[in-house]
């Protein structure tokens, strides 16, 4: 396939489309990295190939690396996964449904020190006959979670091509007491299953606060009510008093966002932050529909309230929400938007959440190196237990012997300075075929970057950021929000284009699945192969789908 500007990309398929050819065309769906569609017009009489394969940054979240594979592909299968960790793996755990019951000895696991494989290879009788499977086969997840072993504080350098990445995620730190305050929605709109959920997430994340935090407790409607006018240590008195407040919320009136949050940072602003780390989060389901309803005005009130001394973290809850907004919201201040869904498990999701901020260990974070140019981010505002910061770039210096790197930051007590310096030959990729990773990470970085930014930029500066994320887009063929992967071909040629799992599978003869997982942290290949046989009725003279992954 090859990547275009997404209209010109739409274009040419739809003109294939109309000329009978077969065609492909994979896009993103929404304004993120991580989500796509594959469209498929396949031509009368023909054979066609979908092969998916891509790249992915695994996030480190709560102390390990998860991937998640779901097999829901209608068809017998077997999957491979292997990774493999230069720096050690401390630890390897597989759950989920397909490892469980009547699927448990299909899954096998092998670990050595810097490698580990899985293998699922369940017989066809396991394969319809286990939990949540039906004659067509299984349906379920495997979720494979692990972590790298940690020998520097100052973090993981590889150096490939000119190019770095660093991975820093230091252990031995003693946390940081928080200050939090939740803004809680109780808006009519929250009514029903959205605000049971809240209540019994609340209940749990109150229990978790550490004795030395402080906390407050903020609801909001039409009107603004605080649990105690301010910050109280997470005594177990204090903690039993709150949920009451919380089993006591009820849902009604309209959503005065803006006052909800100023409110919140006051309450923040007005108790001693020395030797703390502060944080709000926001939840909400809705628009600002009463006080100040401009969003625009209210992301100018409180990006002025908070004054970059602490994140905002906004909680989107179901499809109705503004999210945009509450993004724009926290990315103004140093946070992040996360979407929660309506479903059974939206508790847990708001616990989950909470968990990956529950404890700061460093504050104002600085990632320095010398003889290098085009950085992605290396400055952040609070470094969580469990998290992972990953900063690439481009080395100047071409002749340079040593690689040097500084992180200086703020911990519980005092400040902090990591410093390492080592011969960039020790550092070079070991592995030829994956020489480009590094680069290809950095390209990845600065799009996803450049995204975000695009969000609160106007005008001449988000054009300008529009137009560097289109250029590294089309130069490192990424299937982003402004472009796309379009296939064509001739009429008397066989097609292979990528395509996903959740495709039209009562067409399907022949389904593989591999997956393999190489240092350092990346999903280096991730494929598998579906094949359309060619179809003689005259009945069907094109098949078309369209699959999102």
């Amino acid at each position: 396939g090859v990547v275009k500007e997404k209209e010109e990309a739409q274009q040419q398929y739809n003109q294939a489309v109309s000329g009978g050819q077969s065609a492909g065309l994979v896009s993103a769906v929404g304004r993120t990295l991580e989500d796509f569609k594959t469209s498929v017009t396949v031509a009368a009489f023909s054979k066609v190939t979908f092969e998916l394969t891509y790249e992915e940054l695994l996030k480190r979240r709560l102390g390990k690396y998860e991937l998640l594979i779901n097999a829901q592909p209608m068809q017998f299968i077997d999957i491979d996964v292997h990774i493999q960790e230069n720096t050690g793996i401390s630890f390897l755990e597989v759950k989920g449904a397909l490892s469980t019951k009547d699927l448990t000895n299909a899954v096998t696991t092998i670990r050595a020190d810097k490698d580990a494989w899985v293998k699922f290879y369940p017989t066809r009788d396991q394969q319809t006959k286990c939990d949540e499977c039906s004659k067509n086969g299984l349906n379920g997840n495997l979720i494979i979670m692990y972590d790298v072993e940690r020998q520097k504080q100052s973090g993981d350098l590889k150096v490939s091509n000119g190019y770095f990445v660093h991975y820093f995620a230091p252990t031995d730190i003693q946390r940081i007491p928080k200050n939090v305050v939740f803004i809680l929605d109780e808006s009519g709109s929250m009514s029903g299953t959205k605000i049971e959920q809240t209540r019994l997430a609340m209940l749990k994340i109150l229990s978790d606060l550490a004795e030395d935090d402080h906390f407050g407790l903020i609801t909001f409607s039409g009107h603004i009510q605080t649990w105690k006018p301010e910050l109280l240590k997470a005594t177990e008195g204090n903690v039993e008093e709150a949920k009451m407040f919380v089993k006591r919320i009820k849902s009604g009136g309209s959503t005065d966002i803006n006052a909800a949050v100023l409110k919140a940072v006051d309450m923040i602003n007005n108790y001693p932050q020395e030797g703390s780390a502060s944080i709000l989060i926001l939840l909400t389901d809705g628009d600002p529909t009463t006080g100040e309803t401009n969003p625009v005005k209210i992301q100018e009130n409180v990006k002025k309230a908070i004054g970059e001394k602490f994140p905002l973290y906004s909680l989107g809850f179901g499809f109705d929400v503004n999210f945009e907004f509450l993004k724009k919201l926290s990315l103004e201040n140093n946070g992040v938007g996360r979407r929660i869904y309506e479903d059974s498990d939206a508790d847990k999701q708001l616990q989950g959440f909470y968990e990956e901020v529950a404890v700061p260990l460093l504050t104002d974070v600085h990632l320095n190196y010398q003889g290098v140019t085009n950085l992605t981010q290396s400055t952040f505002n609070q470094y969580y237990n469990g998290s992972e910061i990953v900063v690439a770039g481009q080395i100047t210096d071409n002749s340079l012997e040593t690689f040097t790197t500084e992180v200086i930051a703020l911990s519980k007590s005092t400040k902090v300075v990591y410093h390492s310096s080592v011969f960039t030959g020790d550092l070079s990729s070991d592995r030829p075929e994956h020489e480009n990773f590094i680069k290809r990470l950095w390209a990845f970085l600065t799009v996803k970057q450049l995204l975000e930014k695009m969000v609160l930029l106007k005008d001449l500066e988000k054009e300008n950021a529009k137009k560097e994320a289109l250029e590294l887009s089309l130069e490192y063929k990424f299937v982003t929000p402004l472009t796309s992967m379009v296939v064509t071909k001739p009429q008397d040629e066989e097609m292979q284009v990528g395509a996903t799992q959740s495709f039209l599978f009562q067409y399907i003869t022949s389904f593989s699945f591999t997956s393999i997982h190489v240092n350092p942290h990346n999903l280096i290949l991730f494929s598998f192969i579906i094949v359309l046989p060619v179809r003689p009725s005259l009945q069907r003279p094109k098949v078309k789908c369209v699959c999102v992954f």
